[in-house]
C-alpha cells in the first residue's frame, strides 16, 4: 500500500495536516490538502480518500463540541437529520469500497473539480431568511441524504453542501445551522471511518502523523483567522483544488 516513508514524506504529511485544520478554521477546504499530500507520497486514491476522513475527524468533533449548546437546543431535529445522514454516509462509503483504484482514479478529477467549483461558489450559497422555527421538510431531507452519500464517498466540499441545504430548507441563523452541520459531519465521518477501517483501506501511519498536526493547526487557525483575510485563504484553497484537478486529468 505504501513503501518506506522518507523524512520529506513525513514532513509533507505533517504540514498538510497542520495547514488543513488551519484553513478549515478560516475558510474550509482542508480535504484538498490532506488528499493531495497523501497521493503525492504514493497512496492509492481510495486509500488517500479514506485516510483523509480519519485525519479530518478530530476537527469535526471539536467543532461540534464548541456548538454543544446550540445542538442541544435543536436536538430532536439534529437527531432526525443525523440518523438519515448516517444511512447516507454508510451508503457512500460502501460505494467507494466497491470501486477499484483505477475506476476511482478516473472519477477523482471530476470530483475534485466539482468540489472546487462548489467551494468557490460558497459565498453565494447564503441561507434564505426562513422563520426560526421552520423545520426541514421532505425535499430538504432528500437533499441532505444525497449530501451525506457524497460525504461518505468523497467528502471534499461536504460542509459547504450541507450548509447550503440547511440554509435553503431550515430556519435559524448561521450558527444554528452550522451547529447542526458540524454534528452531522461527525456522524457521517464516523460511519465512513468504521466502513473504511473494516475494509482495510486506511493508512494508519500517515494518519498518525497528520492527526496531531491537525490538532495544532486548529489552534493556529484561530490565530490566523484574526490576521489573514478569509478571501486570501479561499483563493489559495481554490488554487490547490484546481492544481489537483489538473494533475489527475493529466495523469
Amino acid at each position: 500500500m505504501l513503501g518506506p516513508m522518507t523524512f520529506f514524506d513525513s514532513l509533507l504529511l505533517f504540514a498538510a495536516g497542520f495547514l488543513a485544520s488551519a484553513v478549515n478554521a478560516i475558510a474550509g477546504g482542508g480535504t484538498f490538502l490532506t488528499f493531495g499530500a497523501m497521493t503525492l507520497v504514493g497512496l492509492p486514491p481510495i486509500v488517500a480518500n479514506a485516510t483523509s476522513s480519519v485525519t479530518q475527524f478530530p476537527g469535526y468533533v471539536t467543532s461540534a463540541l464548541a456548538y454543544r449548546q446550540e445542538i442541544r437546543n435543536d436536538l430532536r431535529e439534529a437527531l432526525t437529520i443525523g440518523g438519515l445522514s448516517l444511512v447516507g454516509g454508510l451508503g457512500g462509503a460502501l460505494i467507494l469500497l466497491s470501486l477499484s483504484n483505477p475506476t476511482f482514479r478516473q472519477i477523482v478529477p471530476w470530483l475534485l473539480l466539482g468540489a472546487t467549483v462548489l467551494f468557490a461558489a460558497g459565498p453565494w450559497l447564503k441561507p434564505k431568511h426562513l422563520g426560526p422555527d421552520h423545520r426541514m421538510g421532505p425535499a430538504g431531507l432528500a437533499a441532505q441524504f444525497a449530501t451525506s452519500v457524497y460525504g461518505g464517498f468523497f467528502g471534499a466540499g461536504m460542509g459547504i453542501m450541507m450548509l447550503a441545504v440547511l440554509g435553503l430548507s431550515k430556519g435559524g441563523d448561521y450558527h444554528r445551522l452550522n451547529a447542526i452541520k458540524n454534528f452531522v459531519a461527525v456522524l457521517i465521518a464516523a460511519m465512513a471511518i468504521l466502513v473504511f477501517s473494516g475494509g482495510g483501506v486506511v493508512a494508519w501511519l500517515p494518519a498518525a502523523i497528520m492527526i496531531p498536526a491537525g490538532a495544532l493547526g486548529g489552534y493556529a487557525g484561530v490565530w490566523m483567522a484574526k490576521r489573514v483575510p478569509q478571501s486570501v485563504v479561499r483563493m489559495a484553497v481554490i488554487a490547490v483544488g484546481l492544481l489537483l484537478s489538473w494533475y489527475y486529468f493529466a495523469k
